[in-house]
């Protein structure tokens, strides 16, 4: 499984009918000397990795489970020994043999009713590789895959490691330049901050979503909430985090057929009034099993939520990165499945419950209730903000983030190459009826073959 010492590595697709692509041992140290030498931003990113916290003589933790590739961790590992000075210890987590995702791996995966420390929600990562990290004096923790500003606040450097196949490892979203990243970042957060307090928020897409709310003044006046003027990298928040105001008033339809860990679901529609889901058309098993979740739940009354209910509206989370594509082997647990796409830039993922590992999931466990927060993505989504003054900002158009059109974007782009070329998206998801022939209707009823079969290349 782990074969670094051969010069050329291959990944072949994962039922064995052949070679997709090879990535040479030098092309992994690469990314992985990158790596080492950006800095992170401590998990408040899903774009902005980086392991420079590692000096000559720390000792660092990578923990991984065993759907991973183990050449990418190697190759870490080998970056911060011979670029940083530092030692890094790797453990695999056994989490059972790769399958094909099911319809209801979103739930299962991210629900909860016991703490996620008993029962493990595998994709944030394991409590107990944090207590070990910080039981056996480790100076850096690289683990997990996500989940935000909720980790542990214990271990001063954490990292993700989101990579779970050589092809993302070794793509050029990996090494997109981060300068230009993060002026992408904070040109795509400006029409959110620096002009939406106040305003409202108008959100489209071709698949039926169609909703608006309020971004309250109270929201940007917190002081310890994501939610701030420096950007929540590569995760820009367009709704904040709870605890949701008393007016909160998202009120429409959020629709789609793809969330982060299951299989794509026939298009289903969620009916928001005043910030909380009222009702769930359509998804098929996925929808059959949320619902189940949001009538156990429906009178329940969580303290970050102005009224009963755990699912209120709360994620609204923007892409930034241009060269994220699908990865081969989408179907199975492996390719870490469309929670990798969340991260291209214009692409929304929804989310609608509790945050994770915040004080409220807490609350929540000493209490036997259900909390965690289910998903629902936006692949072409049209997000504008109307200021106070009623000026209209478009954020995202059809799936394009306008900030990659920015002059100033353009002309930093252009010192590291044809700025069309890398400001271009990788990507665009083939889906019958919005970008590619067919009807969308016949695509909404069954996506799986057409999700399944698009990819990158």
């Amino acid at each position: 499984m782990c074969d670094s010492g051969h010069h050329e590595t291959f990944a072949t697709s994962a039922n064995g009918s052949g070679t997709l692509f090879k990535a040479d041992i030098s092309d992994l140290d690469s990314r992985a000397h990158f790596l080492v030498g950006e800095d992170g931003i401590r998990r408040t990113a899903v774009g902005f990795i980086g392991y420079n916290f590692a000096r000559a003589g720390s000792r660092v933790l990578i923990a991984v489970d065993s759907q991973y590739d183990l050449r990418i961790p190697e190759a870490i590992s080998r970056a911060l020994r011979d670029v940083n000075g530092a030692k890094a210890d790797i453990i695999v987590v056994d989490v059972g043999p790769d399958r094909e995702f099911g319809d209801l791996d979103e739930i299962e995966v991210i629900m909860r009713r016991e703490s996620y420390r008993i029962k493990p929600r595998r994709y944030e990562g394991f409590a107990w590789v944090e207590e070990l990290a910080l039981a056996n004096g480790y100076d850096m923790l690289i683990h997990g895959r996500g989940g935000g500003p909720g980790a542990d606040p214990r271990i001063k450097n954490y990292e993700f490691i989101p990579w779970q196949t050589i092809e993302q490892f070794t793509s050029t979203a990996t090494t997109f330049p981060r300068e230009l990243h993060a002026l992408i970042n904070q040109k795509a957060w400006e029409p959110i901050w620096n002009h939406g307090v106040g305003g409202s928020v108008h959100l489209t897409d071709p698949e039926g979503t169609d909703i608006t709310y309020t971004l309250w003044p109270e929201y940007f006046e917190r002081p310890s909430s994501p939610f701030k003027k420096s950007p929540l990298w590569g995760h820009l928040m367009a709704h904040p985090m709870p605890p949701l105001v008393k007016q909160a008033d998202a009120t429409g339809t959020l629709a789609g057929t793809t969330n982060h860990f299951g299989r794509p679901y026939p298009n289903m529609r969620l009916e928001m009034v005043d910030g909380r889901l009222e009702s769930i058309q359509g998804g098929g098993a996925y929808g059959a099993g949320w619902n189940e979740l949001l009538e156990e739940s429906r009178h329940s009354q969580y303290p970050c939520f102005p009224r009963e209910g755990l699912f209120w509206l709360w994620e609204v989370a923007i892409g930034t990165n241009p060269k994220i594509k699908r990865p081969h082997g989408i179907n199975l647990q492996s390719s870490g499945g469309s929670e990798w796409e969340r991260r291209r830039s214009g692409v929304i993922h929804l989310g609608l419950g509790t945050s994770w590992r915040d004080e409220y999931e807490d609350w929540a466990v000493e209490r036997s209730m259900l909390y965690g927060h289910l998903h629902v993505h936006l692949l072409f989504p049209t997000l504008d903000v109307t200021t106070g003054s009623g000026e209209v900002l478009r954020v995202i158009d059809n799936g394009h983030l306008t900030a990659l059109d920015d002059p100033e974007v353009r002309k930093l782009a252009s010192t590291f190459g044809d700025p069309d070329l890398l400001l271009e998206e990788d990507w665009i998801p083939k889906v019958p009826g919005i970008t590619t022939d067919g009807s969308y209707s016949a695509y909404a009823k069954n996506p799986v073959e057409w999700v399944y079969g698009d990819v990158g290349s």
